[in-house]
């Protein structure tokens, strides 16, 4: 074997190792984030203007936006893990949870950087925006397409996590009870609208323990198993090299 193809060889497994690494580890993104999504729902201040300015708003609110970018992360990487396996529904369900955490993480933000100094200047807007976007009711404010973006939301939510649960247990590489857990907590969300909102947060625990779940799952695989995926995902130009 000469020089370039021993290169070529340690450029292989180099690309295994790196590329196996960040798939398991953004298991623990989806970990972390799926324990803050459980466990703010009991504690998260009610959506109205005097919550905005207090402390717990202050707290709870940044944690929710890092904790969207930790979600996106683990999506990622949950998907990335079984790519082969989950076929047009797993990639139908990640493309909806992607798309649903893009925007969540844009409305977070600005529950968390931009309401507070709004709401002192215009509380009449910042009434309406969790009364028309998170209660979707009619309000005097024209909030324009915000509600509707978030009623889509709440639809990519739903079917996202419910296809995605689906295609993860048919794939078998993950927790099969895990994502059960996604399928069924995803699918029976909307019933939490017959309950007042402060208690409708609480049907957020059983998806975040999912995810959670799912994200463990990952982390703690074997990496044995976890480069045998990434080594299909390398270059094939290498496999010829290497057995030249």
């Amino acid at each position: 074997m000469n020089s370039d193809s021993k290169t070529a060889v340690r450029t292989e497994r180099k690309t295994k190792i790196t590329a196996s690494n960040v798939i398991r580890w953004s298991g623990l993104a989806a970990v972390v984030a799926g324990l803050i999504y459980a466990g703010i729902q009991p504690i998260h201040p009610l959506d109205n203007v005097s919550s905005v300015n207090t402390t717990a708003w202050a707290i709870i609110t940044p944690l929710k936006t890092v904790m969207s970018f930790l979600f996106l992360l683990g999506i990622v990487g949950l998907y990335s893990r079984q790519v082969e396996k989950v076929g047009w529904p797993g990639l139908a369900g990640f493309l909806m949870l992607g798309l649903c955490w893009s925007l969540q993480t844009a409305y977070i933000f600005a529950e968390a950087f931009i309401l507070p100094p709004l709401a002192a200047v215009s509380p009449k807007f910042v009434g309406a925006v969790f009364t028309g976007v998170i209660s979707q009711r009619a309000t005097e404010v024209d909030l324009g397409a915000l509600p509707a973006i978030f009623a889509g939301v709440g639809i990519l939510y739903v079917l996202g996590g419910l296809l995605f649960g689906i295609a993860t247990f048919r794939a078998g590489i993950l927790s099969r009870p895990a994502a059960v857990l996604l399928a069924v907590a995803s699918i029976l969300t909307p019933l939490a609208a017959m309950v007042p909102h402060e208690t409708q947060r609480l049907a957020g625990i059983p998806v975040g323990l999912a995810i959670a779940w799912l994200g463990f799952s990952l982390l703690t695989e074997r990496r044995e198993k976890v480069s045998e995926t990434v080594s299909g995902m390398v270059n094939p130009q290498f496999g010829q090299v290497a057995a030249e």
